[in-house]
């Protein structure tokens, strides 16, 4: 656990660091989130609904949708492709750790300091704006769960993206195209509700979902008990397919892997 827990430590340091970089990485995602309220605040604040979202409930589900993009942002798949790239992946396979084990402990390492950016936009937006409508009694445990399942299921999603880099010698066509498959079927975009209804229901089962759906209908109320429960599981569940999943992966990509010719 030791040396998990320096790569995590350096991973933190880095961030703090470099941290211009670490804080243009979030620029796009805090863009997004100031130009689509002001879109739904257009829309909405006269008091209307649409497809049942009122306005306050738009509020705390784009501040969701926020914080899924930054969370394990984009310095993340940007430094995994690069070490693919450059070869120095090499030098990770003999360390005393397993790769994926310590990618996501590196990601860890950073989703603190990016979890203290969220909370300081949230800050700002309910100081501007108002209060947020939270859930209470168990739909606030189950909206705390889906937010830490969040996580490892942003970090394999990305992760799974970067091993592309082991078949293509471009990353950014791949990552342009994750960052669009999530917007659109996490619900990051728009809610899910607001897709056709069969494409809307395949995304509501799509691990997609469980990044920014499933915490921000707990959070303002669209889903409570029995069915609020069922999408946590579902979201846990997709963490634990795509885990295994994603370590099959990387034994595949091993054998595209080149060192000294050989």
């Amino acid at each position: 656990m030791r040396g998990y827990w320096a790569l995590a430590r350096t991973s933190a340091k880095n961030a703090l660091t470099y941290r211009m970089s670490f804080l243009l990485g979030l620029f796009g995602v805090g863009f997004q989130l100031v130009a689509l309220l002001a879109v739904w605040r257009v829309l909405l604040e006269d008091g209307s609904a649409v497809n049942g979202f009122t306005w306050p409930q738009m509020r705390g589900y784009l501040l969701v949708a926020f914080a899924s993009g930054a969370l394990v942002g984009l310095l993340a798949d940007f430094r995994m492709s690069f070490r693919i790239h450059s070869g120095l992946v090499a030098l990770d396979l003999v360390k005393p750790v397993r790769y994926q084990e310590a990618r996501f402990a590196e990601a860890l390492g950073a989703v603190w300091i990016e979890a203290l950016v969220v909370l300081g936009v949230v800050g700002v937006t309910v100081a501007v704006s108002g209060p947020l409508p939270l859930p209470e009694g168990d739909e606030l445990a189950l909206f705390v769960a889906s937010m830490v399942l969040l996580v490892p299921l942003k970090f394999l999603v990305v992760y799974l993206a970067s091993l592309a880099s082991f078949w293509t010698q471009n990353f950014i066509g791949v990552q342009w195209a994750r960052v669009a498959i999530v917007n659109l079927f996490s619900g990051a975009l728009v809610p899910l509700a607001y897709l056709p209804g069969w494409l809307a229901t395949a995304a509501s089962w799509s691990p997609f979902a469980g990044m920014t759906s499933t915490p921000g209908l707990i959070l303002i109320g669209r889903v409570d008990g029995a069915q609020a429960a069922l999408l946590v599981a579902v979201q846990l569940g997709w963490v634990v397919l795509l885990w295994y999943g994603a370590k099959l992966l990387w034994r595949s990509a091993l054998r595209q892997l080149t060192v000294n010719g050989g």
